[in-house]
C-alpha cells in the first residue's frame, strides 16, 4: 500500500532480484518488493534500503500465494507481508503511515542543523552512493560527502566495460558536483553476487574467491585504467581512493605500485592530477582487523566495511536466508574488531570511519559513537535518523556504556546494555 497518493502502488514479488536487477528500481519507481530468496544483509537488500523503500526477502513461496492485483502491505520494519488485509488492517497500517509521514517532517527540521553531540563536538556523515544520479539525495540530505563511490555498479548492466574516458567523466562530474567535499571512490568491488563482464571462470564461493583487489590485481590493464580515470578526476576535488578487501601488506604494497605506476603514465603524458592523493583501506577482513596497526602505519585511513566483516567474521553467506538469523552485527567479535580498528587509527591519526549498514542503524548509533567513531558514511536515507541521534548524545556516558558492552561475551546480555545506551 503507498504511503501517499504520490507514491507508487506497484510492488515486484520475485523468485530473486540481483543487485544489477535491483539497481534498475532508481528509473522505476515501485512501490515495495519481495524476493523469496536472499538474505537481509544482501547487496539487494542494501540496495532497497538505500532507495528508501520497503523490501522483504526470504518470503518463501510468495509467487504461489500472491496473485496479480493482490492488495498488499509491505511492513519493511516488522518483516510482515499481508495479503488482501481486512479495512480494519489497512486503517491499522494507514495509521501508522502517517506516524512515520510526521516523523519525516521533523527530521528534515534538523537538516541544516550543525551534526555535533552534547559536547560541542562534530560529527561526520558522509553518503553512499552507486551512480552519479544519487548525488541529489547526497545533497538533499546536506551530507558532508561521499565516503563510499560503490564503482562496481558503473560496471553492471553492460554488455562491455566502461573505458578510462567514460570512467574519468563520471568521476570528474561526481567530484565537481560534491565541490571541496570530499569523494573516497572505491575500486573495482566485483565478485560474490555483484558480477560484471569478464573472461573469468565461474567461482563456486564468490566471496571468499577471485573479488574486489585480488581480482584487480590479477586484470592489471582492467585496475590500471579506473586508477588513471580516479587520478584524472582527482585534480577535480578532493578525490580519495579506497582499496576493498585488503587481507595482507603484499596487498596493499603491490597495490599502491600499481597507484604510482599510473600516476607515472598521466605524469610523462602531462596530465593534471593529485600527486598527494589520500589512499584508503577497507577493513572487511578479519586477519587486517586484528592487525590493524600495521595497515594504520602504511594508509591514509581506514574504512570499516561491518557487512562483509560481520560475514566473514562469523563465516556466514549474508546473501543466505538459511543462516541469517546468525548474522549479528553485535557479536563480541564483531564490536572488538571495531573497536581494535578505531583505536588503531587513533593511535597513528588515521581517519577511521564505518561504511556498512552499522553506520545508518539508528539503534548503533550510540554505541559507535561511545565506541569513539566520529565519521559514518550510509545511504543518504538514514542520515537525518543517524544525525537525531548524535545530537542528543553525551560522549562521557556513552564511552562508560560502549565499554561495558565490550566487556561483555554474552550476546543476550549486550542486546540489554544496547536498549540501556539509547534510552
Amino acid at each position: 500500500v503507498p504511503r501517499n497518493k504520490n507514491e507508487s502502488s506497484i510492488i515486484l514479488v520475485a523468485q530473486d532480484i540481483s543487485p544489477a536487477d535491483a539497481l534498475q528500481f532508481k528509473n522505476h519507481k515501485y512501490g515495495a518488493f519481495i524476493t523469496e530468496l536472499g538474505g537481509t544483509n544482501s547487496h539487494t537488500a542494501i540496495l532497497a534500503r538505500s532507495l528508501n523503500i520497503p523490501s522483504i526477502v526470504a518470503a518463501k513461496n510468495a509467487r504461489r500465494l500472491i496473485r496479480n492485483n493482490d492488495v498488499l502491505i509491505v511492513d519493511g520494519n516488522q518483516g510482515i507481508v499481508i495479503v488482501n488485509p481486512s479495512i480494519t488492517i489497512l486503517e491499522e497500517y494507514y495509521y501508522k503511515q502517517n506516524l512515520w509521514e510526521i516523523e519525516q517532517k521533523k527530521l528534515i527540521k534538523i537538516r541544516n542543523v550543525k551534526c555535533k553531540n552534547l559536547a560541542n563536538e562534530s560529527i561526520s556523515l558522509f553518503a553512499n552512493i552507486e551512480v552519479p544520479e544519487d548525488i541529489k539525495s547526497v545533497k538533499d540530505n546536506n551530507a558532508d560527502g561521499i565516503g563510499l563511490f560503490r564503482t562496481e555498479f558503473l560496471f553492471m548492466n553492460r554488455p562491455s566495460l566502461p573505458d578510462e574516458e567514460e570512467q574519468y567523466k563520471i568521476y570528474k562530474s561526481v567530484t565537481k558536483s560534491m565541490g571541496n567535499l570530499p569523494v573516497v571512490i572505491r575500486t573495482l568491488d566485483s565478485g560474490a553476487d555483484k558480477n560484471i563482464v569478464l573472461d573469468k571462470p565461474n567461482q563456486s564461493n564468490t566471496a571468499l574467491g577471485l573479488r574486489a583487489i585480488r581480482l584487480c590485481l590479477s586484470e592489471p590493464h582492467l585496475f590500471n585504467t579506473q586508477l588513471k580515470a580516479i587520478l584524472r578526476a582527482s585534480a577535480f576535488g578532493n578525490i580519495r581512493i579506497l582499496i576493498p578487501m585488503l587481507s595482507s601488506l603484499q596487498e596493499l604494497r603491490q597495490t599502491k605500485m600499481l597507484i604510482e605506476r599510473a600516476k607515472q603514465s598521466l605524469h610523462n603524458s602531462k596530465i593534471k592530477y593529485n600527486k598527494d592523493i589520500q589512499i584508503g583501506g577497507m577493513i572487511e577482513v578479519p586477519a587486517v582487523a586484528i592487525n590493524a596497526e600495521m595497515f594504520a602505519r602504511e594508509l591514509d585511513f581506514l574504512s570499516i566495511g561491518t557487512n562483509d566483516l560481520v560475514q566473514y567474521t562469523l563465516a556466514i553467506d549474508r546473501a543466505d536466508d538459511s543462516v541469517s538469523h546468525l548474522y549479528n552485527s553485535l557479536h563480541p567479535a564483531v564490536l572488538w574488531l571495531i573497536a581494535n580498528t578505531i583505536k588503531a587509527g587513533k593511535k597513528y591519526g588515521k581517519h577511521v570511519s564505518i561504511c556498512g549498514e552499522m553506520a545508518g542503524d539508528p539503534k548503533l548509533t550510540k554505541l559507535l559513537l561511545g565506541m569513539g567513531l566520529t565519521e559514518f558514511s550510509m545511504h543518504p536515507a538514514s542520515m537525518l535518523i543517524v544525525k537525531k541521534q548524535v545530537l542528543c548524545s553525551d560522549p562521557k556516558k556513552l564511552k562508560i556504556k560502549a565499554n561495558k558492552i565490550l566487556k561483555t561475551n554474552e550476546p543476550d546480555n549486550i542486546e540489554g546494555l544496547i536498549l540501556d545506551i539509547n534510552k
